[in-house]
């Protein structure tokens, strides 16, 4: 064999050897980002169920119900002043020309109107009444509880202030039926300079509204003094009178204290109203518990 083709023989295996070797380096080259992409789907797999998971419980707590709380069954009041019928003030307060509405920054939650009457009779004497109706509506709330449950609070709280007036002698304390929820009535004896006051007092609860009737009579310049159980039937009366007028005020129909008012309703109000506070207003006049038990 010649040189020349020797020569020639070496350089061909040459080249296969160093094409065997590229080949070898481009297979493996090749491999490599294979196994980075495998290992990358796994990583992003387990990511994911991570991801998944913590979705699915942040989902699960936003879900939770938010607390809620029975709405209030009445939503608007009476005029205070023509809460009860033109008779009854007739027959309690029969000297009086009008009554005087207490002052209040919200009517639809508070409310409340006074009379005076005095039957001046000479030498004779004289005859006073007076008589007063205080209205206060609640609304619920998720932090303090349903209307009623807070109109019933404020009911107790109004006997028990009735019951504790300063200088009342011969309390007694009874319920009254057929008036709204819950009724009682407090009445006792006051007395002062110008003579004996008897005081009767009746706090009624109708839904979420609480009404008290304050009723004072007294035999002025040495005329008798009124009898209590009269003044007290008398006040009875006006109070369940008073509690239809709040729910006449919220039926469908509506309905005034000036003539017949409509039979009680207990269907809620679908009239729009502002929160009421559960404490009553600071004013005298629409305060049933800062007001004197007797007025003169």
């Amino acid at each position: 064999m010649s040189e020349g083709t020797m020569q020639r023989r070496a350089q061909r295996e040459e080249r296969d050897q160093r094409a065997k070797r590229l080949s070898r380096v481009l297979v493996c080259a090749a491999a490599v980002p294979v196994m980075l992409v495998a290992a990358g789907c796994s990583s992003d797999s387990g990511s994911g169920d991570s991801t998944d998971k913590a979705a699915e419980a942040a989902a699960s707590g936003s879900a939770s119900p938010s607390p809620t709380v029975k709405a209030a069954a009445y939503g608007k009041l009476p005029e205070a002043c023509k809460a009860l019928p033109k008779k009854t003030l007739t027959d309690l307060v029969p000297k009086s020309k009008s009554g005087k509405e207490g002052k209040s920054d919200d009517i639809s939650t508070r409310a409340s109107c006074s009379w005076n009457s005095l039957d001046n009779n000479g030498v004779k004497g004289s005859q006073f009444r007076w008589l007063n109706v205080s209205m206060l509506r609640f609304e619920s709330d998720v932090t303090r509880g349903p209307a009623d449950k807070l109109a019933q609070e404020y009911f107790e709280k109004q006997v028990q202030e009735a019951q504790a007036v300063e200088g009342a002698k011969s309390v007694k304390t009874e319920p009254v039926a057929g008036t709204g929820d819950q009724a009682t009535a407090v009445h006792y004896d006051l007395k002062k300079k110008e003579g004996t006051f008897k005081q009767q007092t009746v706090v009624a609860r109708v839904e979420n509204v609480v009404v008290t009737l304050d009723y004072n009579g007294a035999g002025l310049a040495g005329d008798k003094t009124p009898k209590g159980g009269d003044l007290l039937k008398d006040v009875k009366k006006a109070a369940k009178e008073a509690v239809e007028a709040v729910s006449a005020a919220n039926s469908k129909g509506g309905g005034t204290a000036d003539g017949a008012p409509s039979q009680p309703s207990k269907s809620p109000s679908k009239s729009a109203s502002k929160e009421a506070s559960d404490e009553p207003s600071k004013d005298s006049s629409a305060s049933p518990s800062k007001k004197p038990a007797a007025k003169s």
